[in-house]
């Protein structure tokens, strides 16, 4: 027994030595916050908020958004009766450490918590939206407050993103109960507000992110030695080791949807965490974004739902009814939109080597992730815009700002006259 463990201790050493070279602005950005491992399940990070002063003379008047809905159950559950189940069975058979015992209770919770609904906005997901409204409001007030108060909310047809939007515009209702706010949805907007992908491309996107992944070696060994007492004895509950850790892995990666706090992915060694962290942000960078592989051909999809925001927004600029456009949809299209428009960092065009080094996935698209564009005027009726990226000021690296993180509208519309 003692050579044997000798020996498997050895293997994962040496398997260890043999992975891709981490990234140490990944390593620090997962250690500093370990939900962030769940990437597009993470939850939203409310951090503070900072403006900078517009020049002087720019009030704001119209606000733009699209915002992804909000914290959801997934389609996980069979992953989390999985793991619930073959730890509940050690048990039975008195194979459980103190760390198995503590998964096992967790699975069972989320399960419960999921209780058979895939997709599904949870509470913390609502709470989400109504926060950031009221964010929003609070940062913005004259926009509310003055002109027609008239705010047109319009969401994809799935619930969880029309829950999101009432949870929203609930909450600026009341703030502002004078606001006149219309909602809508329907096939005809799913055509923009979550068009469908290229089949093509997630599909090569995809073939590339597993080359990556079939360099690595997973550990097999830490897990059973942390969960079991005699991992041995265990694996006759577990027929396969790499499917329960990616299970286990699913399972921690929505758990602080339904307020679970507690790091999940502690029962697994940090470098599985930070393979299966790097193949879900290859996934959608690839797929969705300004990647040197695959953007020339997604970022022209991305283009039919920019169109509607710039219609809207000249509308408003011209004198239309509205004081804020508001979209509710998901993450993929939200990602095409932010790469469309050139935002830095979730934006930025790399290949897949600097993707995997320094794509910060969770900071860029979390659950509840929106996109702000806050309009300014002055009295000589001069437009300026400031991109806000999950409330966070942001700037467009190849256009030349009035100043600070502040474009002329014009500007920006001059980057891809193929939408006008």
């Amino acid at each position: 027994m003692r050579k044997t463990a000798f020996l498997l201790l050895v293997l994962a050493s040496l398997a260890a030595s043999a992975q891709p070279k981490q990234s140490p602005e990944m390593v620090r950005f997962l250690r500093e916050n370990p939900h962030r491992a769940a990437f597009n399940t993470h939850s939203y990070e409310f951090n503070p908020i900072y403006d900078t002063p517009a020049p002087k003379g720019y009030k704001p008047f119209y606000i733009t958004h699209y915002g992804r809905h909000g914290s959801r159950s997934s389609w996980g559950g069979s992953a989390y009766a999985h793991v619930r189940d073959i730890l509940a069975a050690a048990k039975e058979a008195d194979l459980l450490t103190p760390a198995g015992d503590s998964l096992m209770r967790e699975a069972a919770f989320v399960y419960d918590s999921y209780d058979g609904m895939d997709g599904r906005l949870t509470p913390r997901g609502a709470d989400e939206h109504a926060t950031i409204a009221e964010r929003m409001y609070r940062r913005y007030p004259a926009v509310f407050r003055k002109g027609s108060r008239k705010v047109r909310a319009v969401s994809s047809t799935v619930p969880r993103c029309i829950v999101s939007m009432t949870a929203f515009t609930a909450r600026l209702s009341a703030l502002q109960p004078s606001l006149d706010i219309s909602w809508d949805t329907g096939e005809k907007f799913m055509e923009y507000i979550a068009k469908a992908d290229d089949d093509a491309v997630r599909k090569q996107g995809k073939a590339l992110r597993d080359s990556v992944w079939h360099s690595y070696t997973v550990d097999t060994v830490t897990v059973m030695r942390n969960l079991f007492t005699d991992p041995a004895a265990a694996r006759r509950f577990v027929p396969d080791i790499v499917r329960f850790e990616k299970d286990i892995f699913e399972t921690a990666a929505i758990a602080d949807a339904f307020d679970i706090e507690d790091n999940m992915f502690r029962y697994l060694p940090f470098d599985l965490v930070y393979q299966l962290h790097e193949r879900k942000i290859l996934d959608a960078y690839l797929g969705q974004c300004n990647s040197v592989e695959f953007g020339d051909r997604r970022m022209p999809r991305a283009g039919d739902l920019a169109r509607v925001l710039i219609r809207q927004a000249d509308e408003a600029i011209a004198g239309g009814p509205r004081a804020a456009d508001l979209c509710f949809g998901h993450d993929w299209p939200y990602l095409g939109l932010v790469s469309w428009f050139g935002l830095e960092g979730v934006g930025d065009r790399m290949d897949l080597e600097e993707a995997r080094a320094r794509w910060f996935g969770a900071r860029y698209c979390p659950f509840a992730a929106n996109l702000q564009i806050i309009f300014y005027r002055n009295k000589a009726d001069d437009i300026l815009v400031k991109f806000l990226v999950n409330e966070e000021e942001t700037l467009i690296p190849v256009l030349t700002p009035v100043s600070g993180p502040y474009y002329r509208w014009d500007d920006v519309k001059a980057m891809h006259p193929e939408v006008l």
